[in-house]
């Protein structure tokens, strides 16, 4: 039973689990759906994950490679490492595949909390919060090479860089994850500011106490732990929280307007 087909318009706690179950079971039929598409296009994907140690490889070749060609590239070093490796990709893709009906189901477990005036802005959040995670997941992408460059350089000159294929895999896609997280920061702001939960000016006061914060933050979600790969994620959740900000006091603003115009 959904929210509008009560009678008072409201949800019991036994109706409110049953709407949690539906979303759940659509989310996850969606990661499994884009699961099955990204392990169809495996060695596709497999080849564009791998470009920056590739690229690596190629600029610095007496540093950061063996000298062996057969060793330039990912490793298995166990008989069912491949399949995990193959797996973990299906699972990490399927999740970027199906975020839009993921959040799309969020927001309407969401919505019968909120009022009319709220609920406009449905695909205004989709659609922010898909582009912010893919600009996140693309600049980790890029930064992949210089937190693999920093990490390398820490093993030593007498250590062989030959990389196991579920341990690449592994931080490369936490690393798309935590920076797609990390980007949708000023979605969840916006948010809190619209049900009034917190204001612009609270939030502007307390801009020293946001930058310690995202710094924590981002030290805790950086799956490499490297200094560069922290600041580049930190950096930009920075800025997006002030732009968060800025959001909030045009939002505010336009509700004074609206309210100086229904006096």
């Amino acid at each position: 039973m959904t929210a509008a087909a009560h009678p008072s318009g409201a949800m019991t706690l036994t109706e409110h689990l049953a709407e949690l179950r539906v979303r759940i079971i659509r989310s996850g039929l969606a990661v499994v759906i884009g699961a099955v598409l990204i392990i169809a296009f495996y060695d596709e994907v497999l080849n564009f994950l791998v470009q920056p140690y590739r690229d690596l490889c190629a600029s610095k070749p007496e540093t950061f490679c063996v000298a062996d060609e057969q060793f330039d590239l990912l490793n298995a070093f166990g008989p069912t490492e491949g399949f995990s490796a193959r797996i973990r990709i299906g699972m990490y893709g399927g999740i970027i595949l199906a975020l839009p009906v993921i959040l799309w189901q969020i927001w309407r477990f969401v919505v019968p909390a909120l009022e009319a005036k709220e609920k406009k802005y449905a695909i205004p959040f989709v659609l922010s919060s898909v582009v912010l995670f893919a600009a996140g997941g693309t600049l980790a992408y890029y930064t992949v090479g210089r937190a693999l460059e920093f990490l390398i350089s820490w093993s030593g000159d007498e250590v062989n860089q030959v990389f196991a294929i579920d341990k690449y895999i592994s931080l490369v896609g936490l690393m798309i994850f935590a920076f797609g997280i990390g980007f949708l920061l000023p979605v969840l702001l916006v948010f809190l500011q619209l049900v009034n939960a917190v204001s612009p000016r609270i939030l502007l006061g307390a801009w020293r106490y946001a930058i310690v914060g995202i710094f924590c933050l981002a030290a805790v979600i950086t799956p490499s732990g490297d200094p560069i790969t922290l600041l580049m994620l930190a950096g930009p959740m920075i800025a997006l929280y002030f732009v968060s900000v800025l959001i909030g006091y045009l939002i505010e603003r336009g509700r004074r307007r609206r309210g100086a115009t229904a006096g």
